[in-house]
């Protein structure tokens, strides 16, 4: 009689792990691409990319897509986090020029089971610029298998252009093809879309039926900015350009915009900081300037596997 009670609770605790769904945490980061103007304003690409890393991985990131990315940014990100690999090419020649819109997942967790990419446009196994774009545009993708769950969904990860209207709608719905192609499947789409959530190429994605953006859908959020910031710590939005569109195969518990700072030193003088007043005298306080890891915020999402 004891054995079988107790073959009867060790078989409930098991089916109570089988059926305990899974979460990733999820998430799209513009880097901005390294170039010397932003060295010569504080904002160089080797001052920001330790502070980049230490929140992917103080925040636990598992799978997330960047955009802007130049070859040696990536590279220097997959060194400071070796748990992690990528998947991307570069949008000027297929191979490694120009501007990446790399994913990047972590090896312990996920198997990548194929990948590719394509170009924003008519012609989208090419290099080359679609309709009114002012520059080519990539979408790079994967399908990852969940080692924990089984669980087995793509990941799409794109830049849509800055100027071309025409270009970011039918961008949007060439991705929406892409996915159908690619069969009824649990899908993930991040990026930088260049449109906040008022504008038509957002809605076609929003109202497609096929993914939800996870702000709309997310059990919490904590926005306390738009997800723009150009740099200016003082700055502030309501505008979302950089978006998570997710299939109904996912649960969103929290939706998050980090609006995390580091602090560098002043390239003026610093003055002197009054530490009179109701302090511990052992307090010291050093005049620092607040800076921005990138010209983006990230956006973090946790999610549950729907089975």
């Amino acid at each position: 009689m004891l054995k079988r009670v107790f073959l009867s609770f060790c078989l409930l605790i098991t089916m109570h792990v089988l059926l305990q769904a899974e979460t990733l945490v999820v998430a799209t980061y513009n880097l901005r691409y390294a170039n010397r103007g932003d060295s010569l304003e504080g904002n160089g690409w080797g001052q920001r990319c330790p502070y980049i890393a230490g929140l992917i991985r103080f925040q636990g990131f598992d799978i997330f897509g960047t955009q802007e990315g130049l070859l040696h940014q990536l590279q220097d990100l997959k060194k400071a986090l070796p748990e992690y690999d990528y998947i991307g090419v570069g949008r000027d020649d297929g191979q490694v020029a120009g501007e990446h819109s790399a994913i990047f997942y972590r090896k312990d967790r996920f198997k990548l089971l194929e990948h590719g990419d394509f170009w924003l446009s008519t012609e989208t196994d090419r290099p080359n610029k679609g309709w009114d774009a002012a520059l080519p545009r990539i979408c790079s993708w994967g399908k990852f298998k969940d080692k924990k769950s089984g669980f087995v969904f793509l990941f799409f990860n794109l830049h849509m252009d800055h100027v071309g209207v025409q270009a970011r709608q039918e961008s949007a719905k060439l991705v929406l093809r892409k996915v159908k192609e690619m069969g009824n499947m649990p899908v993930i789409l991040t990026g930088d879309f260049n449109v906040d959530q008022t504008h038509e190429s957002y809605r076609l994605l929003n109202t497609s039926g096929i993914l939800q953006d996870a702000y709309e859908t997310a059990l919490y959020r904590y926005a306390p900015n738009g997800t723009f910031n150009a740099f200016h710590t003082d700055s502030k939005t309501d505008s979302r350009i950089d978006h998570l569109f997710l299939s109904d195969d996912f649960k969103v518990l929290k939706y998050g915009v980090l609006t995390n700072v580091y602090w560098a030193p002043c390239q003026e003088q610093p003055e002197q900081v009054d530490t009179k007043g109701n302090f511990p005298k052992e307090l010291s306080l050093n005049q620092y300037e607040a800076r921005i890891p990138s010209d983006h915020f990230p956006v973090m999402l946790i999610v549950e596997e729907i089975k």
